[in-house]
């Protein structure tokens, strides 16, 4: 416990006394050290939660000069005032002058009799906070200790949990995209405000933390990895001395765990390296073949996406394509990530996943390109678009993702009927999930044929012509494509004719 001027006052070998009926809790103040000086102006040579002692040597005792001692005394920080008494001192008890002035201000007025040297006080202070330093390095190696035989368990829970019993302040354990792994002491989930720390620590990898207060809480984020970042560690309150000496080694042994789970994730991620292989060996596939290649994974969205990265040539030793493939394994749920024989990087990822803020944090400055979602049937397709735009992301500098304008004219120069058709699939899938798609699916061919003239669209279905429209305002409102833009009416024109089985090369009034 940090030494109080209470403590001082309660042992007797000191005898101090106060001099005036000193509230309790300034007497609860801190004493930092003991210092001698009977300066007049004593204040500019402390530096805060001392027990300033004097025997007023060259204190005048008019009330004026002693309020502005005391008022220099106080702007130093000094924790107290100590007056020594005795014979051949000036003072035999405290002047009245300067009691008043130490009660106005706030500042606690002692006294030290004659019989105690100011050394006595002094040591006394400093065997105080020997004392204190020493019970936080036993606190601190005793909870080191707790951690050591949790991390025994092969977990991060049990470190979080002795973690938070030994010192009360929460502790979590995120994943490099802020998801969370592991929560100690029946502590919640991150408090909304830490989202924004995790993110700037995340960010910089490993070569920092940060600390912020919210809502009277005080949060710290610390990164977790041996060479690269493998998670983040979130503290949720203050720690005292003994439990910030150990903040270091939590951190080596939460590191260590994770690298150890690191190296464990060695098998899943090959097996998934020989799914993706398999779901992209075979280009005529029984239907379903995907679905369930990806469910093997844990992916189980119906529209997915491809991903290719480029590991940057100058980058440094510890970011090749295996680290970084293991990043990105580690980072996208249920996705697919290999290393192909040309050194490129390929991913198969859900929807719903941010592509370019995980390429932000586990491929920084490394080309990329980001293909379409499509069924996942038809992902090579999508994988193939990605990677035919690493020259323009090489280009640009930023991570690229497939147009769909763009597709349909890689897809024209693909030309196998399983890509073209997964296209069709990919532009129209839409409708064919949407009540009545059959029907808006013949009324946009009917549309297109006709190069987009109304009255012949309406009696070529035999239906009004607003009808007509409506109908193809609820299919643009699913693909999320716009009849009047060339680029999307050539899409969907092209899918169409894949779906009808036409010629791609015939010519016709609106076609492209």
């Amino acid at each position: 416990m940090p030494l109080r001027i209470a403590d001082l006052l309660a042992r007797p070998e000191l005898n101090l006394s106060v001099t005036y009926d000193v509230p309790a809790g300034q007497l609860d103040r801190t004493v930092e050290a003991a210092t001698v000086s009977d300066l007049l102006h004593p204040g500019k040579w402390l530096q805060g939660g001392e027990l300033l002692m004097t025997i007023g040597l060259v204190l005048p005792m008019e009330p004026a000069a002693c309020r502005a001692y005391v008022q220099d005394v106080t702007e130093g920080g000094a924790a107290c005032l100590a007056l020594g008494l005795g014979r051949g001192l000036p003072y035999q008890k405290a002047p009245a002058p300067l009691v008043d002035a130490a009660r106005e201000a706030g500042l606690p007025l002692l006294t030290v009799p004659d019989e105690v040297p100011f050394i006595a006080v002094t040591k006394a202070v400093f065997d105080a906070r020997a004392d204190e330093q020493r019970a936080v390095l036993q606190r601190a190696f005793a909870t080191q200790r707790r951690l050591t035989a949790a991390a025994t368990d092969s977990g991060l829970q049990p470190m979080l949990e002795e973690w938070t019993a030994a010192t009360g302040v929460g502790a979590t354990v995120l994943d490099p995209l802020g998801r969370l792994l592991a929560t100690g002491g029946g502590q919640s989930a991150p408090p909304p405000a830490a989202r924004d720390l995790v993110e700037r620590v995340a960010a910089r990898g490993l070569r920092g933390s940060a600390s912020s207060t919210a809502g009277g809480r005080q949060l710290e984020v610390q990164p977790l990895g041996a060479r690269r970042l493998r998670g983040l560690l979130l503290l949720v309150g203050s720690p005292d001395a003994a439990a910030r000496a150990v903040v270091p080694g939590l951190v080596s042994l939460l590191s260590l765990e994770l690298e150890r789970r690191h190296l464990m994730d060695e098998p899943e991620r090959r097996r998934r390296s020989a799914l993706l292989a398999e779901l992209l060996s075979d280009e005529e596939g029984p239907a379903g073949r995907a679905h369930g290649i990806l469910a093997a994974a844990g992916l189980h969205d119906d529209r997915v996406r491809g991903v290719v990265i480029e590991p940057a040539a100058a980058g440094p030793a510890d970011s090749g394509p295996h680290d970084i493939a293991a990043d990105l394994a580690l980072a996208v749920p249920g996705g697919l990530v290999r290393v192909a024989e040309s050194g490129l990087i390929e991913a198969v990822v859900g929807a719903g996943l941010d592509v370019r803020d995980v390429l932000g944090r586990f491929a920084p400055h490394c080309p990329a390109g980001i293909g379409p979602l499509a069924p996942p049937d038809t992902v090579r397709v999508s994988l193939r678009q990605a990677a035919g735009l690493l020259g323009v992301s090489r280009a640009s500098g930023v991570p690229e993702e497939a147009r769909q304008s763009a597709a349909s004219r890689l897809l024209l120069d693909l030309g196998d009927r399983r890509t073209l058709h997964g296209y069709a699939d990919a532009v129209l899938g839409p409708l064919d999930l949407a009540d009545h798609g059959e029907e808006l699916l013949t009324t946009l061919a009917a549309w297109l044929e006709t190069g987009g003239a109304w009255d012949a669209t309406s009696r070529r279905l035999g239906v009004h012509r607003h009808t007509v429209r409506n109908r193809l305002d609820k299919a643009m409102d699913l693909t999320g494509r716009r009849l009047d833009d060339p680029d999307d009416r050539f899409d969907l024109w092209l899918a169409t004719r894949i779906r009808s089985g036409g010629d791609l090369r015939a010519g016709g009034p609106g076609r492209p």
